[in-house]
């Protein structure tokens, strides 16, 4: 395939540099003079109207062929590309045989899989997603693999097919508190970090699930703030810092945030 690849790449480096060279050079009469030339002949232009716009149209030509003149291959420029070309391929062909691995196996993406499924403790938040889509696959209505599959596409930057993932968690328990409020913390992060409608209902059924959802609490503090609801923020925020430590600087950037200050 990269041979090909090679091969048709030149062929239409090679058919342009081809049609350079067969192209004309000569530079066509312009067309506005003979218009000009036919407008007196018809008594349309004096003598003096036809010299002075002649020598403008005169003055534009030169001007054009000196700022766009063409540029034109040589009889033999298209045997320099065609060895550019092929020093080229062999180049790219001697790093992959010098530093590449040509005698590998193919590695099927399966059989990667199956070998991630072996090594969870250190696999990388992507690989953890394919592993638990896998699960997913074959036991679309667990739970557990369904969090698991949307908190792994979260951390592999995905917050688009981890809110499908979270979706679907809930909707096979209504109940799972935590899974509303990553479903809406999925939700922010796909719509750029704003909390919409629909995030902001996620966030309030986990919070009417469980108060102790503190994610929940700061975003729905959030978009309190936006709107300017003042006590809403102090409700929703007030528990909020009450649990974090005092040396976390987040709790500082909540009192100093917080319409009114807390005591």
């Amino acid at each position: 395939m990269a041979a090909l690849l090679t091969a048709l790449a030149g062929l239409s480096v090679l058919a342009g540099a081809r049609r350079g060279v067969d192209a004309d050079e000569s530079v066509p009469a312009a067309p506005e003079l003979a218009e000009l030339d036919r407008l007196k002949a018809r008594g349309l232009l004096d003598e003096a109207a036809w010299t002075a716009a002649r020598a403008e149209a005169g003055r534009r030509i030169l001007v054009s062929d000196r700022e766009a003149a063409p540029v034109r291959a040589g009889s033999r420029d298209r045997f320099w590309v065609l060895a550019g070309l092929a020093a080229t391929a062999i180049g790219t062909l001697g790093v992959y045989a010098g530093f590449g691995a040509p005698g590998l196996p193919d590695q099927a993406y399966e059989r990667r899989v199956n070998q991630w499924a072996t090594e969870l403790e250190t696999l990388q938040p992507p690989q953890l997603a394919a592993v638990a889509a896998r699960v997913v696959r074959e036991r679309p209505g667990d739970h557990q693999a369904l969090s698991m599959l949307g908190a792994a596409r979260f951390e592999a930057g995905d917050p688009i097919g981890a809110a499908s993932a979270f979706r679907r968690a809930v909707a096979l328990q209504p109940g799972d508190a935590q899974g509303w409020s990553r479903l809406g913390e999925s939700l922010v992060r796909a719509n750029s970090g704003e909390i919409d409608a629909e995030s902001e209902a996620a966030f309030a059924r986990a919070l009417r699930l469980d108060p102790d959802q503190l994610g929940a609490r700061y975003f729905l503090g959030e978009a309190a703030l936006t709107r300017g609801e003042a006590a809403r923020v102090r409700t929703l925020w007030g528990p909020l810092i009450a649990v974090l430590d005092p040396a976390d600087p987040r709790r500082a950037d909540l009192q100093r945030r917080m319409p009114g200050g807390t005591e």
